[in-house]
């Protein structure tokens, strides 16, 4: 098989949340414990951070990767979903795995994989274990699928967990309640290995304080140990000055991503780093540091993220897609001046609705379009959800046909923004 037909093979032959949803989880790690004894444990050969949270997750992941990657290290990092290619999933500095590589895997394993059932996170899962190992790599930062405790990224041993956040997500496979989603989140947290949770809040903090106690792991709450005390424009970063609360310590920190919920994400990897430098034997000077943080875009390939897209009209598009997330996104729409605002919008069937709909700005235009994934919901019940509450919009079958009519309708004092949903993005970004 060549690379298409191999990619192909997997999404059709391996259920995946991409696709079906709620059907692709499964619960228990035995599958992709046995898959990787027979890979002969390659996940045991580099240290690795593992990463979970509702959100931020991915933008943490990126953001340690580049300042590991300017320390020097040869950095694996395995992420999820994808965006244009199957390939970003897993990346070595920054680099993709190359086609061969994934037809290769494939070729060899698909007849175990085959047999074991094992589902399509769980067969990407054993691929970016084995290709790390294959590559030499060092470090490998590990970002979760789906909750935590059952996730097939949770038979690794890491030298530091970390769990950005925890909102109401996935609630029909996770639990209604933070606390119940944190006690999925906080099974990451592994014996005697450090964490550090991005966002403290009464009621997961009651779930990880006992768990971490539980296994003798020390708990860091990035938030109790950093603030941002200002934070400004400067060229093409967003410019961070942080202040450490216990002793005064101040730092500036340019991060070269530009949504202003990054504030968190930014104090996250800042604590990590300094967990990482103290605790595990991992060397990171504070010139890795500022320059990592300053390169993420460019050192490990990172897409989706406040990403601008034009200028004359301004044009922006986000993945955040749960309340929690676009409630970030919507504050940072509502930070621009423009004249009209103008919103490409679709969203997966599954969406909580009733949570997200009051969120998005009611005096925008909307364009109500469908992904390309089977999961998203058709144009014409999106738009009758939205219309229903009384907001304006018009439909268009795809989402390059709706940012055509956007950027039709649009003045070049206007604002345009395409996200509701990854999948969105992903199809909008597939034809840049």
């Amino acid at each position: 098989m060549n690379y298409a037909q191999t990619t192909h093979f997997l999404f059709n032959s391996f259920p995946s949340y991409q696709n079906v949803g709620a059907g692709a989880y499964k619960e228990g790690l035995g599958g992709i414990t046995e898959m990787c004894r027979r890979l002969d444990n390659p996940q045991r050969n580099y240290f690795t951070i593992h990463i979970a949270g509702t959100n931020g997750k991915g933008s943490t992941s990126h953001i340690l990767a580049s300042v590991l990657q300017q320390a020097g290290y040869c950095v694996g990092l395995f992420t999820s979903p994808h965006l244009v290619d199957f390939r970003e999933r897993i990346r070595v500095n920054g680099e993709c795995i190359s086609e061969r590589d994934v037809v290769n895997f494939v070729a060899k394993y698909k007849d175990e994989m085959v047999a074991l059932g094992l589902s399509f996170f769980e067969m990407t899962t054993a691929m970016a274990f084995h290709h790390f190992s294959e590559r030499d790599v060092e470090v490998a930062i590990i970002e979760t699928g789906l909750g935590g405790r059952l996730d097939s990224t949770n038979i690794i041993k890491p030298i530091l967990s970390v769990i950005t956040n925890i909102g109401l997500e996935h609630t029909a496979l996770l639990g209604n309640t933070i606390g119940e989603i944190a006690f999925e989140k906080a099974g990451i947290i592994k014996p005697e290995v450090p964490v550090v949770v991005g966002e403290s809040a009464p009621e997961s903090n009651e779930v990880f304080d006992a768990t971490a106690a539980e296994r003798g792991s020390m708990l860091v709450y990035a938030d109790r140990e950093w603030k941002v005390v200002d934070s400004e424009p400067s060229g093409e970063w967003m410019r961070y000055h942080i202040q450490r609360p216990r002793d005064g310590r101040t730092q500036i920190l340019d991060l070269d991503l530009l949504g202003c919920y990054q504030r968190k994400n930014i104090l996250t990897a800042r604590t990590a780093v300094s967990v990482l430098r103290h605790y595990t034997p991992l060397n990171i000077s504070t010139r890795a540091l500022v320059e990592g943080v300053c390169t993420v875009v460019e050192s490990t390939g990172l897409m989706g993220r406040w990403q601008r897209l034009g200028s004359l009209p301004r044009v922006y598009c986000d993945t955040g897609h749960n309340a929690h997330g676009l409630s970030e996104v919507v504050a940072q729409i509502r930070a621009q001046e423009y004249k009209k605002l103008y919103m490409v919008v679709g969203m997966v069937s599954d969406k909580d609705f009733d949570a997200v709909i009051p969120l998005m700005p009611h005096e925008a235009y909307y364009i109500f379009t469908r992904a390309s994934v089977a999961r998203s919901l058709s144009a014409e019940e999106l738009a009758d959800k939205f219309l229903h509450e009384g907001f304006e919009g018009e439909i268009a079958p795809d989402v390059q046909s709706a940012y055509r009519r956007a950027i039709e309708l649009a003045d070049n004092d206007d604002f345009i923004f395409v996200g509701g949903s990854t999948f969105v993005v992903a199809d909008l970004l597939s034809d840049k």
